[in-house]
């Protein structure tokens, strides 16, 4: 008897057992018959009323988070936005296409552009006609910037204007009834208060990784980074030397992608612009940074109403009060703003403040450190007139000083130039698909077209279609030459969409809509 046999026969007389065993029992059954043993359940003990209501309490708070995630989340945006020349060209064509094609086309003429860089972050409506907040360092720099809905539409935005010393940035996108955020007080925002960060971090078309909502405490107040200074210093070290960094802190989870995004109190109302993290991985290690609302709102006052920032200028070399200097002047407390030297033509100096002065207050505000006090000055407007607070070697003063206004030279986006030899409309270029082509690429017969190049970063390629791939109809009308393609083509207008459908060499079929450019 075979191994084999012996397992089957070994299986069938267990399972004989089995049921000689269960009939058996039957037997047993039937001659002795006992009632099953009832399982009683324990007795559940009640919480005791303070855990009920600490309970109680918990879930309260976890509604309101819930509730304002559901009520947030439509007026989050993704941005991406696309940097010409921004770096290597990418191998589009394989060997066999490129064969079959000619050779890439700066073969003996001019260099090809380099094809743009894209990148992505987060950022939030304000305004019901289309207004959009972000961050400067999500949107400079673009040649083209999209704006995605969370309702998956899609819309091109114009930049309305850019500070990068503040790293505010504002854009506009053509929609109308859209929901918008309200900004709220970041002054009076507390050290420990429970604050929401939301993002929308994924930028490439089709993204899984969509909207995350975090949430958290206010760590700190007043934080300064050195990074829009150290930024601006590299390409404008003026600008660098008016930057505000009075950054809020906080513990929520914040990621690549969503700078942008908006920081929330449990009111629903927008305290901060999330702009940065504390890591040494490029991933979130628990400190996270905000632009305070009130700056932001101060920048988008002045960049809707003049598309650039009218900085005030108080015209002071300022540094921050050590224990040394509270001892020195006489200051009550270790805080305030120590004046060290004068800007030409300088308000502060023409309205009588002098060297060794520390500055302890501004209008109805007290000043304790340089940013705080940037921030102050940044909220008026030039030629508003402030009331500094200050000390003078023991003695308390108050002088009004009239501001002027910083001489910054204003970030202007030009568009890049067009490309005389792209590909119109879509994005790719067609040729005809003969014998000759459909034997080297694999199609089992030949006729219609077939797409010979597409431009890294453009329309068609955002869709996923490739060289080398069959275009089997426009719209509704089946595709018969390469020539007729490019009528159809040229039929849809700017801003418009057509439906293509098109087969791999591998025999794959899908659809593409795609928006003429």
């Amino acid at each position: 008897m075979s191994s084999r046999s012996a397992t089957l026969l070994g299986l069938g007389l267990l399972m004989l057992g089995i049921a000689a065993a269960a009939a058996g029992l039957g037997r047993a059954a039937r001659d002795t018959v006992e009632p099953a043993p009832v399982l009683v359940a324990p007795p559940v003990r009640p919480l005791p009323v303070a855990n009920r209501d600490a309970v109680r309490q918990a879930a309260n708070l976890s509604d309101v988070f819930v509730s304002i995630a559901e009520a947030v989340t439509p007026a989050v945006v993704r941005i991406t936005a696309e940097q010409s020349g921004g770096r290597d060209a990418p191998e589009w064509l394989s060997r066999r296409l490129q064969d079959l094609f000619g050779p890439p086309r700066d073969s003996g003429g001019p260099p090809e552009p380099v094809p743009p860089a894209v990148s992505g972050g987060t950022g939030f409506l304000i305004s019901t006609d289309g207004l959009v907040l972000t961050n400067d360092h999500v949107i400079a720099g673009a040649s083209r910037i999209t704006v995605s809905l969370s309702d998956k539409r899609v819309f091109e935005a114009r930049v309305v204007g850019r500070d990068p010393t503040t790293d505010v940035a504002l854009v506009r996108i053509d929609a109308r009834n859209v929901p918008a955020l309200p900004l709220g007080d970041s002054d009076a925002a507390r050290v420990g208060e429970w604050v929401i960060a939301v993002g929308n971090p994924g930028f490439d078309e089709g993204s899984t990784l969509d909207f995350t909502v975090t949430g958290g405490i206010i760590s700190a107040k007043g934080r300064p980074l050195n990074l829009i200074p150290n930024g601006l210093a590299l390409a404008d070290p003026a600008a660098g030397a008016y930057a505000i960094e009075d950054f809020l802190q906080t513990d929520a989870v914040i990621n690549p992608g969503n700078s942008g995004g908006p920081l929330l109190n449990l009111k629903g109302e927008v305290i901060g612009v999330n702009t940065a993290i504390a890591s040494s991985t490029g991933f979130n290690q628990g400190y996270a940074f905000a632009i305070p609302s009130n700056l932001a709102a101060r920048v988008v006052r002045d960049l809707i109403a003049y598309g650039r920032v009218r900085r005030p200028l108080l015209g002071v070399q300022i540094a921050d009060v050590t224990p040394e200097d509270a001892e020195a002047y006489g200051l009550e407390q270790i805080a305030g703003v120590r004046v060290d030297d004068f800007g030409e033509d300088s308000p502060a100096r023409a309205a009588g403040l002098e060297r060794h002065d520390v500055i302890i207050g501004l209008n109805d505000a007290p000043v304790e450190r340089v940013g705080q006090l940037q921030r102050l000055v940044a909220l008026n407007a030039p030629g508003d007139t402030v009331s500094v607070r200050l000390v003078r070697w023991g003695r308390r003063l108050e002088l009004p000083v009239v501001l002027g206004e910083v001489p910054l030279e204003q970030s202007r986006d030009e568009p890049p130039p067009p490309r005389p030899d792209a590909p119109p409309g879509l994005g790719f270029e067609v040729a005809e698909l003969d014998a000759a082509t459909a034997r080297e690429l694999g199609y089992d017969r030949a006729g219609g077209a077939v797409v010979a190049d597409v431009v890294p970063f453009g329309a068609a390629d955002r869709k996923g279609i490739a060289s080398g791939d069959r275009l089997v109809a426009v719209g509704k009308t089946a595709v018969r030459s390469a020539r007729e393609a490019r009528t159809l083509i040229r039929s849809v207008s700017r801003g418009q969409v057509v439906t293509l459908l098109l087969q791999t060499p591998e025999g794959r079929t899908y659809i593409a809509n795609i928006r003429v450019e």
